[in-house]
């Protein structure tokens, strides 16, 4: 006998008894009755739909929540009852359920509810087991949205001004520059006024900061209000917001140009200059102000708000209380300014640094008497910088210590070899300019002890140079530095003579050898053809010269540009000429061609 062997108690549907059919008919209709109770008592709205998207059947809760009775909803299309063709994304979702492409559709729909309210719902639809037909369901969940609005508000607000806060507006601003990029018909650029009350940390220091407080509030309303008055709402949207502290911002978006922009920034420094009453509190207080108004494409706001950043450290470094407009060329500049100053240290390590030297020549027989040691970056982005660029930067972070140093042992090198090359001529000194950072942040005696020690140059063939105003205030460690190295035997040198507040009798108490004239008496001496531009600066000239000689100093002019500036300086005595009569600034071995040549103006070019 064939066939498969059965387990106790089983049986084949074959020959299956009929009291088991029976039960199983009986368990499953009540089953489908249970299903049915269970579907209509449900709370939750629930509705079957078949695959052309019809109702096949609704629950009460379903029929309640729009307002009709089950039985009116059967043979509807269910779409329409939840509105899901109004966007094309939802509507081909739920198109692929009913195909049975897709498993289920979760999304969030807007009804009107029976008595006129508007409601969220939460719709979602599921393919029903061993069924051609889908499961919608639809939740209110209303109450759960307004939760959730408010939780936004306070997160995205700022709790005293209840201006939007910091999160708010880079999202609207980054939700902005990246609408612009689709056209959607606006003039497609971007503004933005970005603004700090001056003075605020002394209102919450003097006054408290509840006080501070109300003041941040009361700007709040004159800044909102300077928005609205402006009329931004029909040309495009507007942002009022507090970013933090005492610094707000005001987003135009579709905005019309700088323009409009400068209107807004010169309306809220009006509005904010009126004084403010703040419970008996009468305050006044101005605001600087960075404008940036530019083309949205192409812009981050990363990008927008370093550059209104950058333009309101501009309006507070120019005197406050104003409105600045953003600059490309000057933030070139301060880009610049700031890779150079990050790359200065360490290009002194690179060797990136070199030396030119300046003739010093006798103006009596044209000999070349010393060099002043002029210092070029040969910078691998920027070319060949000359030290007005970077200097004042070296000076701000401390690396003028570093570099100065460089400068002065290489100078103190190449002056000793050039003596060593040219032993019958008389040598030469070399001057190197030294910042007053040296003399208070490093051992400027002992540095120069050791590298004439280590060159074996004279002390007698240096000369060091600083400025008029900081040697005319020289006290305490300065002066006793200067002092000593006059004592070794270093020359020293007051440069630019003539353009500071001098005390000339005070002049006569400091370790000085040398004064350098600046060139802008020079310029004033007459020209090879007997013009005179400025007679008076012959007269101080002659004058300085006649003092300096009387208390044992030398004098040098600077910027000697004509024979005939020449001729006058030696008239009135002036000891050395400096300036491209003689020549610029040039390399070692342009300078050792000009020792022994008198006068150096016979040297061929």
């Amino acid at each position: 006998m064939s066939g498969t062997s059965e387990g106790p108690g089983s049986a084949p549907d074959s020959i299956r008894s009929p009291v088991t059919e029976r039960d199983s008919v009986s368990r499953t209709a009540s089953e489908l009755r249970d299903y049915r109770a269970a579907f209509n008592a449900a709370q939750l709205a629930m509705a079957v739909v078949d695959r052309e998207g019809l109702v096949v059947a609704a629950n009460h809760a379903f029929a309640t929540l729009l307002g009709a009775e089950p039985a009116a909803l059967v043979e509807q299309a269910a779409a329409d009852l939840v509105d899901l063709a109004a966007e094309a994304r939802t509507w081909h979702a739920y198109l692929e359920v009913l195909r049975g492409r897709q498993a289920r559709l979760r999304c969030t729909r807007r009804l009107k509810h029976p008595d006129g309210r508007s409601m969220w719902t939460e719709v979602a639809l599921a393919p029903i087991p061993d069924s051609r037909n889908v499961l919608m369901s639809v939740a209110d969940v209303s109450d759960r949205r307004d939760l959730q609005a408010r939780l936004r508000h306070l997160q995205m607000h700022d709790p005293v001004t209840r201006l939007p806060n910091r999160a708010l507006f880079f999202e609207r601003l980054s939700a902005a520059l990246e609408s612009s990029s689709y056209g959607s018909g606006g003039t497609g650029r971007i503004g933005l006024c970005y603004l700090d009350l001056d003075g605020f940390k002394a209102v919450n220091d003097t006054l408290g900061h509840r006080v501070g407080d109300r003041l941040l509030t009361a700007v709040a309303a004159r800044l909102t209000q300077c928005a609205d008055q402006s009329g931004y709402g029909r040309s495009g949207g507007h942002l009022v917001a507090r970013l933090g502290g005492d610094e707000f911002a005001l987003l135009v978006e579709d905005s019309t140009g700088t323009e409009q922009l400068a209107d807004l920034a010169k309306s809220v420094l009006a509005a904010l200059q009126k004084p403010f009453d703040l419970a008996g509190q009468r305050l006044s207080v101005s605001a600087s102000i960075g404008v940036v108004e530019r083309a949205a494409a192409g812009t981050s706001a990363t990008g927008l708000m370093q550059a209104a950043d950058t333009t309101l450290y501009w309006a507070k470094a120019d005197g406050k209380a104003r409105w600045t407009l953003f600059d490309p060329e000057r933030n070139a500049h301060r880009m610049t300014r700031q890779a150079l100053s990050s790359t200065l240290r360490p290009a002194v390590e690179r060797g990136e640094f070199a030396l030119e030297y300046q003739p010093l020549v006798d103006l009596e027989s044209g000999a070349v008497r010393g060099v002043e040691a002029l210092v070029r970056w040969n910078h691998p982005q920027f070319g060949t910088l000359a030290p007005n660029r970077f200097i004042g930067i070296a000076e701000e972070d401390g690396s003028i210590v570093q570099l100065g140093r460089w400068v002065l042992r290489t100078a103190c090198r190449q002056a000793r070899q050039w003596q060593l090359d040219h032993p019958e001529a008389a040598p030469v000194f070399v001057s190197v300019n030294v910042a007053v950072r040296q003399v208070w942040d490093s051992d400027l005696v002992g540095d120069v002890a050791g590298i004439l020690a280590e060159t074996g140059l004279a002390p007698q063939l240096l000369q060091l140079e600083l400025t008029e105003s900081a040697v005319m205030g020289s006290a305490g460690r300065p002066l006793q530095a200067l002092q000593a190295l006059s004592d070794m035997g270093v020359r020293i040198a007051i440069d630019d003579f003539g353009t500071g507040y001098s005390n000339l009798a005070y002049l006569s108490r400091l370790p000085v050898s040398v004064l350098k004239l600046d060139g802008s008496f020079v310029r004033g001496f007459r020209y090879d053809d007997g013009t005179h531009p400025n007679p008076a600066d012959e007269t101080i000239v002659e004058a300085l010269v006649q003092l300096a000689h009387r208390l044992g100093l030398t004098v040098t002019a600077e910027c000697v540009e004509t024979a005939g500036q020449a001729a006058r300086l030696r008239r009135v005595g002036c000891d050395t000429g400096q300036g491209w009569l003689y020549s610029r600034a040039v390399a070692p071995d342009r300078i050792a061609a000009m020792i022994g040549v008198c006068p150096l103006r016979d040297l061929p070019a």
